[in-house]
């Protein structure tokens, strides 16, 4: 640990196993630091599922093509035009290699679920899901040579007018308190799980919000960075944010604590009122608004009502639903105005018209004469027993983060690229997705700004 390495690498994800092989591969000496325990390593990656890339045609695995206008045109939509429209093309571009590029280094695909997901023809799923796809490649990185160390927590980084020098470790590795290397990859994630952080945009609510990854994410490495003149990029209170479950634990519920059966009903706050139309377009891309729009609401709370009918549509989650005889039963458990639910579900379904359902695609389903609306999948609820989730603000990662280029070389203040420091991952996720989310693009940016990282900064090294 006393030598200079080619490449440093700081996290243990997605982004960061990606940058560290591709250096490797690329015949620079690596060492990777996870700052997590080795059991707790790979960061959100573990929760993950799938990854969004483009591609021409029909897999084995995929169900059509998805080409690159597609996904350019998803993208501009979901974030509003609040993407750098030349590096989120650039990702597109490159995301098409990666689906052959990221099985070449052991991981395996499986076909995609069904249900509310509707990712048959977008997005490939890992086989084993994303702590399978981890361990591949961990162990695809081990066997090239690359080290990695557990239980690594930098608290300093030595940077010169752009020019990253050594990292400052909490606790020294085989005696060695100092990392010095010829070029840094950050890959260390957001802040989403420093609450002192978040409170800073959020204020109190802050305190209601429930972290779906990992415990680790704390954004030090991000802070210093930004400390030590990267430029930042992103709106700091813009995130990828689900509705997941209230029960669930404050940290690392992960993907089975999600809730995808908003489209199947509607969805109330502590007043028991409806707050935003539940089927304004297809699931994927707009399940990451209603962490949110939770979020927006008082006390950070709200709830999911259905019907029985409903039960079998949508994947169960972790939580089994809060059932009620009768809606002021219902209620009663939840801790709303019976009177004031009952008033909101008859509104409703007073509002809902005649239509052919088909969750699939924007089926004629809607309500009329109410606000707001159910543009799509509207269907009355009336069929006891009633069924509801509880529902808080799960954070997924934030936006706020450093500012690269194509090369994911990270961009000082001045406006000049950095001589030796690149970013991969959540980390630099703001450049692509100014806001909203679509399911597989995080991965997406892992495995695209990861392998570029990578190779950008083997070829820095050598050089």
């Amino acid at each position: 640990m006393t030598r200079k390495f080619d490449v440093l690498v700081i996290g243990g994800g997605n982004a960061a196993l990606c940058a560290a092989i591709s250096a490797r591969r690329a015949g620079a000496s690596v060492l990777v630091l996870e700052g997590a325990p080795k059991f707790y390593r790979g960061g959100n990656t573990r929760h993950t599922r799938n990854m969004r890339c483009a591609h021409d045609a029909a897999t084995d695995i995929l169900t059509g093509p998805y080409t690159e206008e597609e996904f350019w045109d998803d993208l501009l939509r979901l974030t509003g035009g609040q993407t750098d429209e030349e590096l989120a093309k650039f990702m597109i571009a490159e995301s098409k290699d990666i689906l052959n590029w990221i099985v070449e280094q052991g991981v395996r695909w499986q076909p995609s679920l069904g249900g509310t997901l509707s990712l048959g023809r977008t997005n490939s799923f890992f086989l084993g899901g994303g702590r399978a796809m981890l361990n591949a490649l961990y162990l695809t990185a081990e066997k090239l040579g690359v080290e990695i160390a557990y239980d690594a927590e930098v608290t300093d980084l030595q940077i010169e007018e752009g020019m990253f020098l050594s990292a400052t470790l909490k606790q020294p590795i085989d005696g060695a308190a100092e990392i010095r290397a010829s070029a840094l990859v950050a890959a260390a994630g957001g802040f989403e799980a420093n609450i002192e952080w978040l409170k800073e945009y959020w204020g109190d609510a802050a305190d209601n919000f429930l972290i779906r990854g990992t415990p680790y994410n704390r954004g030090s490495i991000l802070k210093l960075l930004l400390d030590k003149g990267v430029q930042d990029i992103g709106d700091p209170t813009q995130c990828h944010a689900v509705a997941i479950d209230a029960r669930a634990p404050k940290f690392d519920g992960g993907i089975i604590t999600r809730h995808d059966s908003v489209v199947f009903g509607i969805v109330v706050n502590k007043h028991a009122q409806r707050f935003y139309d539940e089927g304004e377009d297809i699931w994927p891309k707009r399940y990451a608004i209603w962490g949110r729009l939770v979020a927006a609401q008082p006390d950070q709370i709200a709830y999911i009502i259905f019907d029985s009918t409903v039960v079998t549509s949508f994947m169960p989650t972790l939580f089994p639903p809060i059932a009620g005889a009768t809606l002021a039963e219902l209620a009663d458990k939840l801790g709303l105005e019976p009177a004031g639910l009952e008033k909101t579900v008859t509104d409703f379904n007073a509002a809902v018209q005649p239509g052919t359902f088909d969750h699939t695609i924007l089926d004629d389903c809607r309500t009329e004469g109410i606000t707001p609306p159910k543009t799509h999948w509207a269907r009355r609820i009336e069929t006891a027993p009633f069924l509801a989730y509880p529902v808080r603000p799960g954070i997924t990662f934030t936006y706020l983060g450093t500012r690269v280029n194509k090369q994911s070389r990270m961009v000082m203040k001045d406006g000049k690229p950095s001589a030796n420091m690149f970013a991969a991952g959540e980390i630099m996720a703001g450049n692509v997705l100014g806001k909203g989310y679509a399911a597989g693009i995080g991965m997406t940016i892992g495995s695209v700004f990861g392998r570029v990282a990578g190779r950008e900064a083997a070829k820095n090294a050598r050089n």
